[in-house]
């Protein structure tokens, strides 16, 4: 199967992830995002064309991480792909962003599990994003060549709520930052637990070649971030009763 010429970034969590598949091959960056990525991006994305020896206008669309992430991570990865994709004429591919993290366990803890025997390479991948606040962005996928299927789309769960829902069908894969940040706090049972450790450019961009094959893109006018929480921030008597409750 051909590559198509695709650029890629995600800028929904504290990393920054650039990704160029072109004729010259794969080339990646990984590096510090958050307040960072909205300086860094434009740059690291020049870097990648140059390594690839191709010019912007050379490629076939622009892909970004649509969310749902931070709200700051998700506007900056948005109005660079959109101003990217006006000025040289491309359609943009906007990717789940939870959809990553499971392509990153699938070549991870899901596959070494999967060739030990312990676990069906195509077990449902549990996705759950520390998404602060006591929530999680939580999506349910499986691995099904060669794409993914959304079993469950991306949701904004309290831990109560994910929890109910798992003990309705419960995970057999979870990945994800809500691992570390929640500890055992995060009742996954018997569950694997993907190590979060992957290469998150790498995984985006086969995530990105995944979608322009299945959907093509979009009008850049037409994509838009995928926010699933209007509310960024608590009022004070929130964060004192949130407090409250946890004494």
């Amino acid at each position: 199967m051909v590559n198509a010429c695709v650029l890629a970034f995600d800028t929904s969590t504290d990393a920054l992830s650039v990704a160029l598949q072109c004729g010259a091959g794969l080339f990646v960056c990984n590096t510090q995002g958050g307040a960072a990525a909205s300086a860094q991006l434009l740059p690291q994305v020049r870097t990648l064309l140059q390594r690839g020896g191709i010019a912007l206008a050379q490629l076939q669309a622009i892909a970004f991480g649509a969310g749902p992430g931070a709200f700051t991570g998700l506007r900056t990865a948005c109005a660079v792909a959109q101003g990217l994709g006006f000025g040289a004429g491309l359609p943009l591919v906007p990717l789940d962003s939870l959809m990553i993290v499971a392509e990153g366990a699938r070549n991870g803890a899901l596959d070494e599990s999967a060739r030990n025997g312990t676990i069906d390479e195509s077990a449902p991948v549990d996705v759950v994003m520390d998404a602060r606040m006591g929530e999680v962005y939580a999506g349910r996928y499986r691995w099904t060549p060669p794409r993914w299927q959304v079993l469950q789309p991306p949701a904004l769960l309290t831990l109560p709520a994910l929890h109910a829902r798992w003990a309705q069908q419960p995970p057999l894969c979870v990945a994800g930052t809500a691992l570390p940040a929640f500890g055992d706090a995060l009742r996954c049972g018997a569950a694997l637990r993907a190590d979060g450790r992957f290469d998150r450019a790498a995984a985006l961009a086969r995530v990105a070649q995944q979608r322009w094959r299945d959907a093509g893109g979009v009008d850049a006018a037409a994509a838009l971030p995928l926010y699933l929480r209007d509310k960024v921030a608590l009022t004070t008597a929130e964060r004192d009763a949130l407090r409250a409750a946890a004494r």
